[in-house]
Parts: C-alpha cells; sequence; structure tokens
C-alpha cells in the first residue's frame, strides 16, 4: 500500500505515474478541446472521448458487468460538440476513475489484470493529453 491507496489506485486516478486527471482537465474549454495542433490526428475532444469509451468497457468487463469487449463498439468516437456535452464527458470521467480506484481497492486477478492493463493505457493518453494542454500554454498548478 502506498500512501493515497495502492499503486494500481494511484496509478489509475494519477499522482503515481503521471499527473492527477483533475489538475490536466482543469478548466478545459470546447474551444481548446475541439483546437487541431499540426501532426496530431485528432484533437484533445476525441482523445478524451477515446478515453471515456475505452474506460467504460474496461471498468464493466472488470466489474463482471459484461463478459466480452463489444466488438462493435467504436474506441475513436467524435468528441463532444458543445461544452455541455463536454462537461458531461469529463464528470462521466472523473466519477469512472473513481469506479476504478475502487475497484481496484481489493480487486479479483482478473480484476487486477484488466484495471493494471487501463492503468497503462490510460497513463499513455494522460501524457497526451498534457502534452497538448501545455502546447495550448496551459500550466499546471506545480509549475506556475
Amino acid at each position: 500500500m502506498v500512501a493515497g491507496g495502492t499503486l494500481l489506485q494511484l496509478s489509475l486516478g494519477g499522482g503515481a505515474a503521471f499527473r492527477e486527471v483533475a489538475g490536466l482537465l482543469r478548466g478545459l474549454t470546447l474551444a481548446e478541446a475541439q483546437a487541431e495542433f499540426p501532426g496530431v490526428p485528432y484533437a484533445l475532444a476525441d482523445l478524451l472521448a477515446h478515453l471515456h469509451a475505452t474506460t467504460r468497457v474496461s471498468l464493466d468487463l472488470s466489474s463482471g458487468k459484461i463478459a466480452a469487449w463489444p466488438e462493435e463498439l467504436d474506441i475513436w468516437p467524435d468528441g463532444p460538440d458543445t461544452q455541455a456535452a463536454l462537461d458531461g464527458l469529463l464528470g462521466d470521467l472523473h466519477l469512472m476513475l473513481a469506479e476504478a480506484q475502487m475497484l481496484a481497492a481489493d480487486p479479483s486477478s482478473a480484476a487486477r489484470d484488466l484495471l493494471t492493463d487501463l492503468a497503462v493505457h490510460n497513463a499513455y493518453h494522460w501524457g497526451q493529453v498534457a502534452v497538448l494542454r501545455r502546447q495550448q500554454g496551459h500550466t499546471f498548478a506545480a509549475e506556475a
């Protein structure tokens, strides 16, 4: 156990292997989320929609709500196109990360494997979120 939870719990929500997700997303506007970056094939909004889709399915698998990855799932859905939709997606992401941390408190072996995969997958993408936000001039609290 690490202060604040297990390493898996901290890896799912940030603060161990990468910045806390709340700090990465704080103050994100629709204009920032939809901004295009040279050489990057997606906007932040699309990246967040991808995180939302894959996290939801991974949690449903980890908790036993579903038995297999849905073959028809679009893992790169279009990102939100209104501020309300973005705010809803961000709220859902925060709730899902809390759910992931709860599931990681005492997971079965199968759930631990799925949650570890989710933590690694999401750490990669949260790193992308951090880089893109920095490209927009955003500074994080510890850097200000």
